[in-house]
């Protein structure tokens, strides 16, 4: 893990925005109005939301850790992208996606994204099941999240324990996802 003083909040996104989309524009404000509150941020290290959060925070001064992997790296050639400061390196995705909860230790954002960014959401809901004394807050930005999980809810309702976790809170913006932050001081 980094440093305990580091104050880290884990961002799940996609791979695909690209500079000029509004999605990695949402992304960079994100990370550089977590560094204004002293909050370093923690992705997967790539390209597309994952760099635009690392690149708004770098930009203002923000502490950005990425954590790459070399399955993800053996299947699409790449490496971390410019503004990440430290790299965590794992040798597979599992090990990658358990890193990214542990490293987020005053919270998780999932940005919009795909099947990748749902498995980060999925381990994490399993993980604060199994651990419920974890009451890191999990910020879900965009509706389709919020669509997304109450859907599978209502479809599984027979096969899951309780509700949503209470620490699980839906947002439409960043700027109601910083509002959590915020309040935490």
């Amino acid at each position: 893990m980094t440093s305990p003083s580091h104050r880290l909040v884990t961002v799940f996104g996609s791979a695909k925005p690209v500079l000029g989309d509004s999605a990695y524009t949402d992304a960079m404000k994100l990370g550089a109005q977590l560094a204004q509150l002293h909050l370093g941020v923690v992705t997967g290290g790539y390209m597309g939301t994952m760099e635009a959060v690392s690149k708004g925070s770098a930009e203002a001064g923000g502490t950005v850790v990425g954590v790459t992997c070399e399955e993800i790296e053996n299947w699409r050639p790449t490496s971390h992208n410019a503004w990440v400061q430290e790299v965590i390196h794992c040798s597979s995705l599992a090990e990658r996606i358990k890193r990214l909860i542990q490293e987020g230790n005053v919270g998780l954002i999932a940005l919009p994204g795909g099947i990748g960014t749902l498995a980060e959401i999925v381990l994490f809901w399993n993980h604060i099941i199994i651990h419920p004394e974890d009451s890191r807050p999990m910020i879900f930005i965009g509706k389709a999240w919020q669509e997304t999980i109450q859907a599978f809810c209502a479809a599984q309702e027979s096969y899951l324990d309780s509700s949503l976790p209470e620490n699980f809170h839906f947002v439409c913006s960043v700027d109601e996802a910083l509002l959590y932050f915020k309040q935490a001081g």
